[in-house]
């Protein structure tokens, strides 16, 4: 037989008994068991359906419709100096690094050592060292060593996958952490709008409240009203200077509380004006939903990598059932005795070249542990996966009907402050006149502000229905431009001569 025949049937042999031996641990019967949702699988209500016939996407500055030049240089400054920020930077910069240390298992790896030592050697009859009994000599090497991982069933591949997927997962979660900075700092903004609006509406009962005490003061001297009416003008003050001052506390506050999400000190807030919010035409939403809607939010987004990240967790644990081969390779220059240099010399080099073969054969359930918890890990960010598109067609239909309820509510306000205001007139004049007594007027003038104040509740929740819904888009991010191509989602199958040595 032909030598070069004889070196192919003991490849051939060495192959047959690694797959035979491979054979003691198997994992059958271990695997993924989640699927993912389809987002057009899941029933719309009649609030999203009806959204369907406008076709405009959020704008990555969707705040501009408000109208307000602070809040967008405020926003700004959140986006830019938020440590939230800060810190969902920091770990999109680590989710990168650790991909490149991954990916560099996949490259030749070199590494270098020497070591140059004086050796004493002892005085032993038995087993030497013979010449050099009691010698002290230089005993010295320099290496170089080579290795390259053949990644015959993708170990190394998959990792550096599922670290860069990782790393995708992170940049869209950075994104999430944007949109959520963006909507907190809006939603604080309103909120002092609101407070801002009711102090003048406390104010304003403060000013009629003296008015009515004057008036009531000069009925009084005229001879036409009594004491009485005078006391009850004056005893609602001391409440309305209280509402004045816990109004005012609520601005410093929330001041502070946009300080703090823009990542500065209260002296910054103190300086913020008082907000000029409105609120133009209504948001307009894409033409095809769900599928295009739920594909801008980042924390759809980063499900689905990392459900692809998952899916290569578990091909990097099945590989880890199969042999493995690695080329490895040395040179260098090794000598006992000599000169301290002498050992590199030509007549010193050595080297070796070879693979290096290594097989699981029995571990104790080690790897099929470890592809259990790999699968596992895959069904749970498919569970979140489903969880997450699941709770973002909710939050998007509660503000669409959120949305059509605050545009009714804010119609009926109106009406129900104009009706308010013409009693209030018309129980003033009749007090003045002398036609009705105080009670009524007190009556009339409670009224008004009570819905005054409604009307303003009303509309702040209408300014915090839209950044609600433009947030539950996905904000104008883009995130969407950055996901995983279908084939990614589910992790591949096992070649099929390693199955067969694997159930």
């Amino acid at each position: 037989m032909p030598r070069r025949m004889s070196r192919e049937l003991k490849t051939l042999s060495v192959l047959a008994l690694s797959l035979a031996l491979n054979g003691c641990i198997g994992f059958g019967g271990i695997g993924p068991k989640g699927t993912m949702l389809a987002p057009n699988a899941l029933a719309t209500d009649e609030a999203i359906q009806s959204a369907a016939q406008d076709a405009n996407w959020p704008k990555a500055q969707w705040w501009n419709a408000y109208g307000d030049p602070q809040l967008n240089d405020w926003i700004s400054m959140a986006v830019q100096g938020s440590p939230t920020m800060a810190m969902a930077a920091a770990r999109v910069r680590q989710a990168k690094a650790m991909a490149g240390v991954a990916e560099s298992e996949e490259s030749v790896q070199v590494t270098g050592g020497s070591t140059m030592k004086r050796h004493r050697w002892p005085s032993d009859q038995l087993y030497g060292p013979g010449d050099l009994d009691k010698a002290t000599t230089w005993d010295n090497e320099a290496s170089l060593g080579f290795s390259y991982s053949l990644d015959l069933w993708g170990m190394d591949s998959n990792t550096t996958e599922k670290a860069v997927d990782m790393a995708h997962m992170t940049a869209a979660e950075a994104r999430q952490a944007q949109l959520e900075l963006q909507n907190n700092v809006i939603r604080a903004y309103i909120q002092l709008s609101l407070h801002y609006a009711q102090l003048d509406i406390i104010e304003s009962t403060l000013h009629q409240q003296e008015q009515i005490l004057e008036l009531a003061q000069k009925r009084l001297d005229g001879g036409i009203g009594t004491y009485f009416e005078v006391s009850q003008a004056q005893a609602p003050l001391p409440e309305i200077h209280r509402k004045i001052d816990a109004q005012e506390e609520e601005i410093a506050l929330t001041r502070n509380q946009l300080s703090a999400l823009a990542g500065k000190g209260p002296g910054e807030g103190a300086r913020l004006k008082r907000p000029t919010l409105v609120l133009g035409a209504a948001l307009k939403l894409p033409s095809n939903l769900p599928a295009e809607l739920l594909g801008q939010r980042p924390d759809v987004v980063a499900s689905r990598w990392e459900v692809a990240a998952q899916a290569r967790g578990i091909d990097v644990a099945h590989a880890g059932f199969y042999p493995n081969v690695n080329l490895m390779a040395s040179l260098g220059f090794v000598a006992t005795g000599g000169g301290a240099l002498e050992f590199l010399t030509a007549k010193k080099l050595t080297y070796n070249v070879g693979p290096a073969i290594s097989l699981p054969i029995f571990d104790g359930g080690r790897l099929r542990s470890e592809l259990g918890v790999a699968s596992s890990g895959y069904d749970m960010a498919v569970a979140k996966y489903n969880q997450t598109l699941v709770n973002a067609l909710k939050g998007i239909s509660d503000q669409l009907i959120k949305r059509e309820s605050m545009d009714k509510q804010q119609v009926f306000a109106h009406e129900s402050v104009e009706a308010a205001q013409k009693t209030y007139d018309i129980a003033m004049v009749a007090y003045q006149r002398g036609l009705t007594d105080y009670l009524n007027v007190l009556n009339a003038q409670t009224l008004l502000f009570q819905q005054q104040q409604v009307q303003q509740v009303v509309e702040a929740a209408r300014l915090s229905a839209h950044a609600e819904l433009v947030t539950a888009l996905g904000g104008g991010l883009g995130a969407g431009n950055d996901v995983p191509k279908a084939d990614r989602y589910a992790p591949d199958k096992p070649p099929a001569i390693m199955t067969m040595f694997s159930r």
